[in-house]
């Protein structure tokens, strides 16, 4: 249970001004109608400018109704724009809410409309808007989704040595692989250089195999079997390590976000915001 001595400053949200207080509790929180209310709206709007950036793409509808998908990007950036700057003032930590997941993301979803103004066609970009529907999870109150995502997190993060070991031993031997199956075709059977030659043993590995070029002498060949059967092994390992790591548990989240930072994922019975210690 995330609980300790106050700190100062920690109950800094009970001093808020009430605006800002309701502002933070519609914006960030699911649990009154209101912030559902809003989440609702906001995921609908996500969808609806995601589906103008993917038909104003198809060159039929674009000739027809190009003014009018235009005009609703800038209407949906707009809003958007206007969003994320109202989250920033309803947060403690707007830096901190700036640099989080979540942020990130809200800022690149309005970025490419005006980086478009500088270079024509960066506004189909905005199609990473689907990322902002993640919040789903939270309007649904589907908690467990919530816990299960920081389980992955947690995972991933404590598996990242392995994984990393794990990369770099593909990464030498597909350079083993590409230059000996260099050596054995040559640029007569079109392996042209080393590089290429990896490109092949990354695919090969993979069991991708697109057959853009493939060993056409007899040792070459039993290379490319080699390979392709070290491949199917080699493709269970990330899975496995992850796994094990899954397999260790978690505990249940709550879906309230810190006042200060924005942070979620806090243990129901938490008190103390776990990232910057303020008050929930």
């Amino acid at each position: 249970m995330d609980k300790r001595f106050p700190l100062p400053g920690e109950h800094a949200h009970s001093e808020w001004p009430a605006w800002r207080r309701r502002m933070h509790e519609i914006i960030f929180e699911a649990e009154t109608p209101a912030g559902k209310l809003f989440d609702v709206i906001l995921i609908g709007s996500i969808l609806l400018s995601v589906a103008v950036v993917l038909l104003d793409s198809v060159a039929a509808i674009h000739a027809r109704y190009a003014r009018w998908l235009y005009f609703g990007e800038w209407v949906f950036t707009l809003l958007f724009t206007v969003e994320y700057v109202l989250r920033l003032v309803s947060v403690g930590k707007p830096l901190k809410y700036a640099g989080s997941f979540f942020g990130v993301v809200d800022l690149l979803a309005i970025l490419p409309s005006y980086i478009d103004i500088l270079l024509p066609g960066s506004r189909y970009l905005q199609v990473i808007r689907i990322l902002r529907v993640l919040r789903i999870f939270r309007v649904l109150k589907l908690v467990q989704f919530l816990g299960e995502a920081r389980r992955l997190k947690q995972a991933l993060r404590a598996s990242s040595r392995k994984i990393a070991v794990f990369l770099f031993s593909v990464i030498t031997l597909v350079v083993i692989f590409g230059s000996m199956i260099y050596l054995i075709e040559g640029e007569k059977n079109g392996f042209t250089s080393i590089p290429r030659s990896i490109y092949w043993a990354i695919v090969t590995l993979t069991t991708v195999g697109y057959g853009d070029i493939s060993p056409r002498t007899a040792l070459g060949q039993t290379l490319a079997s080699i390979i392709m059967i070290l491949g199917f092994s080699i493709i269970a390992v990330p899975t496995g390590i992850v796994s094990a790591q899954l397999s260790k548990g978690g505990k249940p989240v709550s879906t309230e976000a810190c006042p200060q930072c924005s942070a979620e994922g806090h243990d129901v019975d938490a008190e103390y915001c776990k990232y910057c210690g303020a008050k929930l």
